[in-house]
């Protein structure tokens, strides 16, 4: 397949690498990060110091590091199959080394900021356009992106909801912990591929309303975005795939791993059934999603039949390491980017 020509933006060599995008600047995202670790620092020491859960204190003083190791494995495995998505979806002409740059910039952005990863898709916009990416391609393919890196989630919640119901895996949950959110998930499935085949309508004329211009520009790029993601979804490619699906199931699998080391073996069903719902918890606008990503993982487990010490103990454990292993990659990469950016031809122009 012939590359396409480089076109005048995409050769261009890029501006300083000091004008970063506001809330991305080195001592904002030090700063964000330095929040976090104390709220972190605050959970732990909850743990460790208030009254009535000495259970849960037991469950994390007696955690094998054996297991702890393995879930760290799973979360270095999980932030690599980030990258393995980016590279397909947004820019095929990047070189493996500059998509892991801006991939895993954007995984140590995403465990700092909240919405759900979002932010960290906002560092890498920034990055694409620098590269000379028009902001209509970049719009559209981080809506496919963030798509597809929740479609599994959605689907195995789908799947696992309606085994877990017809009594295939267990154990046995109620009709409203398997078939609802089993359906609501289909639901949006659903809905998604509507979108996908909606029109995406005119764009609004220079005369129509600041609000109309917003919202037939919002209208396109989502319609175009999700059938984008179709797009993507069809042509197999197996790099992309594996992408999707690693980083949603070894980041189950990080989880999964804490919960054997404080000494509680969970089926698989109460793992992929609680993740999803207590994942929401992280679109909340807290720092790095701390407490609501926490809370709502502790909460959705405990109903879905784990005791209620192993679930707090376990997803503790969990979230330090999801804070620390992105943070830790995606600082190494963000500056490993901007040494790339800043030397004349380091980084690949990337105008597709």
């Amino acid at each position: 397949m012939r590359r396409p020509t480089p076109t005048a933006a995409s050769t261009a060599p890029p501006g300083p690498v000091g004008d970063l995008p506001g809330g991305f600047d080195l001592r904002q995202l030090a700063r964000r990060a330095a929040q976090v670790a104390v709220l972190l620092a605050v959970l732990v020491l909850i743990a460790v110091l208030a009254p009535g859960l000495g259970e849960v204190r037991e469950r994390l003083s007696g955690a094998r590091p054996g297991w702890i190791a393995l879930a760290v494995v799973f979360e270095v495995l999980s932030s690599l199959s980030y990258v393995l998505m980016f590279r397909p979806v947004f820019c095929s002409l990047m070189s493996w080394r500059a998509a892991a740059e801006v991939g895993l910039s954007e995984v140590g952005t995403g465990s700092i900021i909240p919405a759900s990863g979002a932010g960290g898709v906002a560092l890498g916009a920034w990055v694409l356009s620098r590269a000379g990416m028009s902001g209509e391609t970049i719009a559209r393919r981080s809506v496919a992106f963030l798509l597809l890196k929740s479609s599994v989630n959605f689907a195995a919640v789908t799947v696992v909801g309606l085994l877990v119901f017809a009594g295939v895996i267990g154990p046995p949950q109620s009709p409203w912990l398997t078939v609802l959110p089993a359906g609501l998930s289909a639901a949006v499935i659903a809905a998604l591929v509507l979108v996908g085949h909606l029109p995406a309508g005119e764009p609004a004329g220079d005369d129509a309303s600041r609000l109309r211009r917003l919202w037939s520009r919002g209208r396109s790029v989502l319609v175009r975005g999700t059938a984008e993601a179709g797009v993507l979804l069809r042509r197999r490619d197996p790099v992309l795939l594996l992408g999707i699906v690693g980083y949603w199931v070894w980041d189950n699998l990080a989880l999964w791993a804490t919960f054997h080391a404080v000494g509680y073996a969970p089926g698989a069903s109460v793992i992929l059934l609680g993740y999803l719902i207590g994942q929401l918890g992280g679109l909340l606008p807290i720092p790095g999603g701390i407490g609501g990503i926490d809370g709502g993982l502790i909460g959705t487990l405990i109903v879905y039949g784990a005791p209620a010490s192993a679930a707090a103990a376990a997803v503790l454990a969990y979230r330090i390491i999801l804070f620390w292993i992105p943070l830790m990659l995606g600082a190494v990469a963000f500056v490993a980017l901007r040494r790339s950016m800043a030397r004349p031809g380091g980084f690949i122009p990337c105008a597709e």
